[in-house]
């Protein structure tokens, strides 16, 4: 009896959830301590909501909605291994910088998979030289300095999918090397009905200008070579129409006052050639007859200032 409500509880909050949310995150929730748990439900009170559960439960109740909302069917292939939801109407990537905040370092465990690479770093270690040979067993590379071991150079110990064999972990125990982070992942993402990676929400508006003006350059290509009009292609057939129009016009007798002009300029080049220097040198004139009028103008202040000179105790006479 007790089972039977607890499943019954269970779906009826996520009928709510599914009915008053329209965005939710598929989240992988490995290595996630209770504590985190907490501080991220914590963190997004009031903004969004954390909903785990076994994975048949939600299998069937998202069958069971299927009915009313057949769109859910998008979120079943996701349904698979350690994950939970995370139900919200707030941005996205704000949800998302949350979910991802919260990771805590952790050390090596034996058999567990290494989610990056990890180093030893070069340095006194501080052991005494009796451990050297649990040092040469993994490879790595030492020296006696100071009646301490010393790692000479860095050391790739453990490369990012393979599993941490236990030499390798009671090492960086040894070193109080803590090389892993763990917190929530984001396997997917719903919205409105679609699915999509995390990895989405980084596009931005100029990615998308950028991406849209590229198809609107190859619609444009695409109408131009089979002679099909599209809005995009508009444009440029008409350019391409006056282009030709000009080529008739300048081959024939047949002309316009605009295209006279043009082809004025194309009989008698060199008028037009003496033109442009008299007009850029019209400006340079005026601008030369400022300057000699300007130094006029100084002279004539200097001997103003000459005659008026009156030394005390003598006359201007």
């Amino acid at each position: 009896m007790g089972v039977k409500t607890n499943k019954q509880e269970y779906f009826d909050k996520l009928k709510n959830l599914l009915e008053e949310n329209q965005s939710i995150f598929i989240v992988t929730v490995d290595n996630v301590s209770s504590q985190q748990m907490h501080e991220i439900r914590k963190a997004l009170r009031g903004r969004a909501t954390v909903l785990m559960g076994k994975n048949t439960m939600v299998r069937r109740a998202l069958r069971i909605l299927m009915a009313d909302f057949p769109e859910y069917e998008r979120l079943l292939p996701h349904v698979k291994g350690n994950i939970g939801f995370v139900f919200t109407n707030e941005d996205l990537k704000d949800i998302r910088k949350v979910l991802l905040s919260n990771v805590v370092a952790a050390p090596a465990r034996a058999g567990a998979v290494a989610p990056a690479d990890v180093y030893v770093p070069a340095g006194n270690t501080g052991m005494e030289p009796g451990k050297t040979s649990f040092f040469q067993a993994l490879g790595v590379p030492t020296k006696i300095a100071r009646g301490t071991i010393e790692i000479t150079t860095d050391l790739k110990l453990v490369s990012s999918g393979e599993k941490v064999g236990p030499s390798e972990a009671t090492l960086l125990n040894m070193l109080n090397i803590s090389p892993f982070t763990y917190g929530m992942g984001i396997a997917q993402i719903y919205d409105e009905g679609n699915c999509f990676p995390a990895s989405v929400l980084d596009i931005d508006d100029e990615d998308l200008v950028k991406a849209f003006l590229g198809a609107v350059k190859t619609i444009s290509a695409i109408s131009l070579a089979a002679n099909y009009p599209t809005l995009p292609s508009v444009a440029h057939s008409l350019i391409n129409s006056y282009k030709k129009v000009l080529s008739v016009a300048l081959a024939t007798e047949y002309g316009w006052d605009e295209i006279s002009e043009l082809k004025d300029r194309i009989a008698n080049p060199e008028a037009y050639a003496a033109a442009a220097p008299a007009a850029a040198a019209a400006p340079a004139a005026e601008e030369k007859k400022a300057e000699e009028k300007k130094a006029e103008s100084d002279e004539e202040s200097d001997e103003d200032g000459m005659l008026s000179w009156n030394p005390i105790g003598h006359d201007r006479n």
